[in-house]
C-alpha cells in the first residue's frame, strides 16, 4: 500500500518501468552474445576438426608446413581459452544481474547502485566483445593459412603424380633398352662365335693335325714344351714359327671382323701343380704370367695390335687333368689362345 501511495504521489517520477526495460534488454543482449559465441565455437571446432583429418596425408617433404600448422593449433588453443574466459565472465554477469534484481525488488534506493553495476557490466561486455573480435580475427587468419596449406598440399601431390608418371615412363624405356641391348649382345656373341669357328678352322689348316696342338672347347691349346724350355719363359726359335702361323691367321681374321665387335685374343699361361722357386720365378704365378706375356709381345712384333691381345697367368689352378703323373703334368703345362669379347 505504501508503495502504491508512493507511485500515486509521484507519477511524474516513475523509474520502475524504465529500469525493467533496460535490465531485460541487457539480459537479452547477454543471451544473444552467448548464443553467438557458442555457435561460433561449434563451427570453429567443426572446421578445425575437418582440417585436422587432412593433415594426416603429409609426409617428410612437408615437415616445415606441419610445424606451421602446429603453431596455428597453439593459436586456436589460445582462442578457446579466451572463449572460456568469456563464458566465465558472462556467467559472472548473470550472477551479478540476479543480485541486482533482488536488490531492486527489496528497495528502490538501491537502483542507483544497480545502475552503476549495470554500467560496469556493460563496460565488461564491451571488453569481451573486443576480445571476441580479436578471437574471430585470429580464426580468420587460421582459415587463410589452412587454405594456403591445402593449396601447397595440392601442388605437392600434383608434383608427386608427375614424378611417378615420369618414373614409370623411364622404367619402361629402360626395360625396352635393356631388351634391345640383350638382343644386340646376343647377335654380337653369335657373330663372334662364328668368327671363332673360322679362326680355329684356319689354324687347323695352317698347323695341321699335331698331338701337341689341339682345340679344347673354345680355346686353341699348345703344349708349353713346344714353345718354352722347362722352367723358362723365353720363346724357343722353333716356337716362333708356330706363333707366326697363329699371327697370320689372326691377321686374316681381324680384317673380316666388323669394327663394332669388341674382340680380343686372350693368351693364357698354365703350369702343372709342382711348385717352382728360384732367382727368376718365385712361384708358378710368375712363370705362367711371364710365358703368356712373352707370347703376346712376340705377336705384337708380328703386327697384331696390342689392343687385341690380353696376357693372363693361371699358374696350376686350372688343370685339364687332375692326376699326379707325368702325362697329366705335361697336359697341364700349356699356352691357350681364346678369341673372346673385350
Amino acid at each position: 500500500m505504501a508503495l502504491a501511495r508512493t507511485r500515486r504521489g509521484g507519477e511524474g517520477m516513475n523509474y520502475w518501468p524504465g529500469f525493467v526495460d533496460a535490465l531485460s534488454t541487457l539480459i537479452l543482449s547477454i543471451i544473444f552474445i552467448l548464443t553467438v559465441f557458442v555457435v561460433v565455437q561449434f563451427f570453429l571446432q567443426q572446421e578445425i576438426t575437418g582440417k585436422d583429418t587432412a593433415l594426416t596425408r603429409l609426409n617428410a617433404q612437408i615437415a616445415q608446413l606441419t610445424d606451421l600448422l602446429s603453431m596455428e593449433k597453439t593459436g586456436k588453443a589460445d582462442v578457446e581459452a579466451q572463449l572460456s574466459q568469456l563464458r566465465a565472465s558472462l556467467s559472472l554477469a548473470e550472477t551479478e544481474r540476479d543480485k541486482l534484481k533482488g536488490a531492486a525488488e527489496g528497495a528502490g534506493a538501491g537502483l542507483s547502485a544497480a545502475q552503476g553495476q549495470a554500467a560496469e557490466l556493460s563496460t565488461a561486455l564491451e571488453g569481451e566483445k573486443r576480445i571476441s573480435a580479436r578471437a574471430l580475427a585470429q580464426v580468420e587468419i587460421l582459415n587463410q593459412q589452412l587454405a594456403a596449406f591445402r593449396r601447397q598440399l595440392a601442388a605437392i601431390e600434383q608434383a608427386l603424380d608427375v614424378s611417378e608418371r615420369k618414373e614409370k615412363e623411364s622404367q619402361s624405356r629402360i626395360a625396352d633398352l635393356g631388351q634391345r641391348l640383350n638382343i644386340a649382345l646376343a647377335q654380337k656373341v653369335e657373330e663372334l662365335t662364328q668368327y671363332r669357328s673360322d679362326f680355329f678352322g684356319r689354324l687347323r689348316e695352317i698347323l695341321g693335325n699335331r698331338p701337341d696342338i689341339r682345340i679344347v672347347g673354345d680355346r686353341f691349346v699348345l703344349q708349353s714344351e713346344l714353345l718354352f724350355d722347362v722352367g723358362k719363359a723365353e720363346l724357343k726359335p722353333e716356337a716362333r714359327t708356330e706363333i707366326d702361323k697363329i699371327a697370320t691367321a689372326l691377321l686374316e681374321l681381324g680384317g673380316k671382323i666388323p669394327a663394332d665387335i669388341a674382340w680380343v685374343v686372350r693368351v693364357d699361361g698354365h703350369t702343372d701343380v709342382r711348385p717352382i722357386s728360384g732367382p727368376i720365378f718365385k712361384s708358378n704365378w710368375d712363370l705362367s704370367s711371364a710365358r703368356a706375356i712373352a707370347v703376346v709381345q712376340y705377336m705384337v712384333s708380328r703386327g697384331i695390335s696390342p689392343q687385341r691381345l690380353v696376357a693372363a697367368g693361371f699358374a696350376e689352378f686350372q688343370p685339364l687333368d687332375t692326376a699326379t703323373n707325368d702325362d697329366a703334368y705335361r697336359r697341364n703345362r700349356r699356352i691357350e689362345f681364346k678369341l673372346t669379347e673385350r
